[in-house]
């Protein structure tokens, strides 16, 4: 293969454009209702309402704001605990502080999801819920995961920010918690710029999220005439995604399976094409679980040491490919040391978010392209 710099650059991602989102868009402009809860958010919410069955689903500014609403709904209170993984962004643990509360920091699998084993110890007195993080658009063991709570009486949250469209068991992942937060922010399989939605499974909980996604009033009650006026009812915010926002969003929805499909095509010609550095131990590729059909968000590869994934990165930089790492961990972070608290060794958290690269994976990215870059990732070891 030529190794020469490739002019034709590929970024590591193209946030989603399908061509149908200026029409909806102009709808909206010409109903001049712009605010949230109108019409593309009520389309929005059917098609998610399919994904999530008897669920009660509200359209939020951000994934971050529904796991804030998360959390005011399960009255999370100072010094209430919230286990989580270490590696994961900010916002699964920012919106727990917000409240006073504690993220239990814990380690990873080598799937990089919540090692369930890390669990019991994690839990004491103050543990109020779990929040689980399906990275990549994989998950950990949902249904024993689930049962855990419930033996102990612990809410469920799970972080979904990246799995719409992906399932465990046959059944969507943001379904098995007590509430669950989607994000459609530019860098998600499905997006609408910033954006997110809650999706509240446990019915004890439902007639509350209505009251704090409109600033702790029962605003809904007075559209629907059941009451003659509204007022403040309870705590709250103001957690409504725009009319925008929301027909661009509901374009994307409109076309989940095939965005779904495309994305998962790509992952999985990058892992064909992987497989023979995999065996020869050059690399790590994702690790697959049976129970999991995933939706492609995103492909990445271990590599041996941190120097070899900064030279490789470096090394397709130069052949104008954009190969980034995730998180750095947050049990070490400046915060996380302040404001929450780790429970056992952090080891594969601290090893494998130090070796992961993950390559350019989205929409409308070619097969081509694909091959391009899977050929400079072998050229690397040439």
């Amino acid at each position: 293969m030529n190794t020469s710099k490739n002019t034709d650059s590929i970024p590591y991602n193209v946030p989603t454009c399908l061509g149908t989102e200026a029409d909806y868009i102009t709808q909206v402009i010409k109903n001049r209702k712009l605010a949230g809860d109108g019409f593309f958010n009520k389309k929005c919410v059917e098609v998610l309402a399919q994904i999530f069955p008897g669920a009660y689903i509200n359209l939020t500014p951000s994934c971050t704001a529904a796991l804030e609403m998360a959390y005011l709904l399960i009255d999370l209170k100072p010094g209430d605990e919230v286990i989580m993984p270490s590696f994961t962004f900010t916002s699964t643990a920012t919106a727990v502080t917000l409240l006073g509360g504690v993220p239990v920091f814990i380690d990873v699998d080598n799937s990089l999801n919540m090692d369930l084993k890390k669990l019991e110890a994690a839990v004491t007195g103050k543990t109020k819920a779990i929040c689980v993080v399906h990275y990549a658009g994989f998950s950990c063991d949902m249904k024993t995961l689930a049962q855990f709570c419930k033996d102990r009486k612990i809410f469920l949250v799970e972080d979904a920010a990246q799995s719409l469209g992906a399932d465990c068991f046959g059944k969507s992942l943001g379904s098995f918690g007590d509430i669950s937060a989607i994000s459609f922010h530019e860098t998600k399989n499905i997006i609408c710029g910033e954006g997110g939605a809650i999706v509240v499974n446990n019915p004890q909980l439902k007639d509350r999220a209505e009251i704090i996604k409109d600033k702790g009033t029962n605003r809904q009650k007075f559209l629907k005439g059941i009451v003659d006026k509204y007022t403040w009812q309870d705590k709250g915010s103001s957690y409504l995604l725009g009319e925008l926002p929301a027909a661009y969003l509901y374009a994307q929805l409109l076309e989940i399976e095939k965005i779904s499909k495309t994305r998962k095509e790509i992952f999985d010609s990058y892992y064909e094409q992987l497989t023979m550095l995999a065996t020869s131990a050059h690399l790590q590729l994702p690790q697959k679980n049976a129970f999991n059909n995933y939706n492609g968000h995103i492909f990445y590869i271990i590599l041996k040491t941190e120097d070899e994934r900064d030279r490789l990165m470096q090394f397709l930089k130069d052949q104008s490919i954009s190969a980034v790492p995730h998180y750095v961990a947050l049990h070490n972070s400046v915060a996380g040391l302040r404001l929450g608290r780790s429970v056992g060794t952090m080891n594969l958290t601290d090893d494998l978010s130090k070796r992961l690269l993950r390559l350019p994976l989205f929409y409308g990215l070619s097969l081509q392209n694909v091959e391009r870059i899977t050929e400079s990732i072998k050229a690397f070891w040439k």
